[in-house]
């Protein structure tokens, strides 16, 4: 696959690009893919342990997640249609209304919200999640940092300054790293 070819020449293809390369997101489409129009990412995030999260943007309008296991779920945003009506047996009518995606027809615009989504839903929302995919939740963390602070109080020996001084390293770390 010619990279340089599809992502240069254009400024918007630049920009995005540009912003790949920021992100560590790695263009991963097979040659089929490209002829079919699919553009395939794979995201430096790690989902279970093994595995890291692909998304990809379709010539068709579409936008999804090529990591479920049986279907790959839409990222487009969602829109409910016009209401409809049905007559029943008695003579009433019932309304209904569905929804569907909104589909993004150029793939500049696809590419472009695709680094959106992935910065919103990926990169800000899974920002505790350590490099192995485990993630680490605020209570979990602040519950370790009370572990080691009563494991420095029922010290008894000479280590207990070597403790204390752990302990406000870890909170140091915590706190700015």
């Amino acid at each position: 696959m010619n990279i340089k070819s599809k992502y240069f020449g254009d400024s918007r293809y630049e920009k995005v690009f540009e912003q790949m390369k920021l992100l560590s997101i790695q263009d991963v489409s097979t040659t089929r893919q490209e002829k079919n129009g699919t553009i395939v990412w794979r995201l430096p995030i790690k989902v279970g342990k093994d595995r890291f999260i692909e998304v990809g943007s379709f010539k068709t309008g579409y936008v999804r997640n090529q990591n479920s296991g049986y279907s790959n779920y839409q990222l487009n945003k969602r829109c409910d249609s016009e209401p409809q009506y049905y007559k029943l047996s008695n003579g009433y009518y019932n309304k209904y209304t569905t929804r569907s995606c909104v589909l993004i027809p150029n793939e500049i615009d696809r590419l472009e919200y695709l680094i959106a989504y992935c910065l919103k839903n990926y990169y800000v929302k899974r920002a505790n999640e350590v490099a192995d995919g485990a993630y680490v939740s605020k209570w979990e963390h602040e519950w370790k940092l009370e572990q080691v602070a009563t494991h420095t109080m029922n010290c008894k020996n000479g280590s207990q300054l070597d403790l204390e001084n752990k302990l406000d390293t870890i909170k140091r770390i915590a706190n700015y790293g």
